[in-house]
């Protein structure tokens, strides 16, 4: 199976199953490491604008082809604009219909359709960005404004770019040092092979991601809990800081790249698979990072899928569950601990708004405002938590949306 080929795969089990990028294993199963970057970073690419490429497509067909037809067409349209060689995409299309069982007939469909989008200039030059579904962009247009959202938008069109935590400096590793210390790469940046992998020098983690550690400011020889912790770049963190630290995921399967960095890194942190509303750890914590169950809106970015799974329709039970581990947690903390509740989403619901319901529920919290490097004054919000925004360093590829904010007990 060609790259092109799982792409397509992928698409339809997004598009016509429901199924997230990341669920998709069979397509990926046979494939080389690069022709499997390669597929993730075309189906990728896709989703990010199927808005345009429908829009580029439509004048060229009657009527709606099949779904795998037209996945076949989106992916050869996304390349054609791109600047792939017309020759090449459009005959690797039509060799990706011609032996379909049900679609092969639509070959010649394919092969006149694509020769036309190739004779097009820059296709998608005119078009504005991919928007939003209707359920995430209306709360967000009524939260932060038209001109933010579109803001947003035009960050998440763009392939990501691949943040770095580091333990420790390394000699020739290139990328971009963030104002926050995180260093930034290329997006599709082959991470096993850069300098310091083998040894644990530094690991993957989304600049935003990495401020929750820091906020929390664990100390060396505390007993720290990492709670909902997969896939584990803060309990890394966590544990670099000489903590004493519990790794807790109901996940099994998502703990296993938490193993496999530990493993990398040398670092240690005792993991746990246990449902949080049910489990009781053996003492209390020092400190304890919440990072909750959400909708992963602020995420999109990386994972353009979100848009086209999601509906809105688990916000209300998240945001019960989200009210529900920040009260158990509390219960766990040692008089004067800290907790760090934080959420890769942009809803207000699943930020803002917890916060404020935690300290009316709670009012022995209190509030401590971020002091960290790189963060902006307008990022803190009245209350004092940290609301991070894709279209936030914009112009140096953005962030993942979060709200976190540290809340001490009297």
């Amino acid at each position: 199976m060609t790259a092109r080929a799982a792409a397509v795969q992928m698409l339809d089990a997004v598009l016509g199953e429901g199924q997230l990028l990341s669920q998709i294993e069979a397509p990926l199963a046979d494939l080389s490491p690069g022709d499997r970057a390669r597929t993730q970073r075309l189906a990728a690419q896709v989703l990010r604008q199927i808005e345009q490429t429908d829009r580029v497509l439509k004048p060229f067909l009657r009527k709606a082809p099949p779904l795998t037809v037209l996945n076949v067409l989106r992916l050869g349209t996304v390349e054609l604009a791109s600047g792939e060689a017309a020759h090449g995409v459009v005959n690797e299309a039509v060799n990706l219909i011609r032996p379909h069982r049900k679609h092969g007939a639509l070959s010649g469909l394919v092969n006149a359709v694509l020769r036309k989008v190739a004779a097009l200039e820059a296709p998608f030059a005119k078009l504005p960005p991919q928007r939003l579904p209707y359920w995430l962009r209306k709360p967000l247009v009524d939260t932060y404004g038209r001109e933010v959202v579109s803001a947003i938008e035009a960050v998440q069109a763009q392939p990501a770019p691949i943040d770095l935590t580091l333990r420790r400096a390394v000699p020739d590793l290139g990328g971009d040092t963030l104002p926050s210390g995180s260093l930034r790469m290329g997006p599709g940046t082959q991470v096993s092979a850069l300098p310091g992998y083998g040894d644990g020098a530094w690991w993957v983690q989304d600049a935003a991601a990495a401020l929750a550690a820091p906020l929390l400011g664990a100390k060396p020889g505390e007993r720290v809990l990492d709670l909902c912790a997969a896939p584990g770049g803060k309990t890394l963190q966590l544990a670099a800081t000489g903590a004493d630290v519990t790794a807790l995921d109901i996940s099994e399967p998502r703990l296993a790249r938490l193993r496999d960095n530990l493993a990398r890194t040398g670092l240690t942190a005792q993991i746990v698979v246990a449902d949080a509303l049910h489990w009781q750890p053996d003492g209390a914590f020092d400190a304890i990072l919440l990072d909750a169950p959400c909708s992963a809106t602020g995420t999109i970015r990386r994972h353009p899928d979100l848009p086209f799974v999601k509906d809105g329709s688990e916000l209300a039970d998240l945001t019960a569950l989200q009210a529900a581990l920040v009260d158990r947690a509390l219960t766990w903390l040692k008089p004067g601990g800290r907790l760090v509740y934080c959420t890769c989403s942009l809803l207000p619901d699943e930020g803002e708004a917890q916060l404020t319901a935690a300290l009316a529920r709670h009012p022995d919290l209190k509030v401590e405002r971020p002091d960290l490097p790189g963060i902006e004054p307008g990022w803190i919000t009245p209350e004092g938590g940290l609301r991070l925004r894709p279209d936030y360093w914009a112009d140096r590829g953005g962030m993942d949306g979060f709200f976190m904010a540290r809340l001490t007990r009297g």
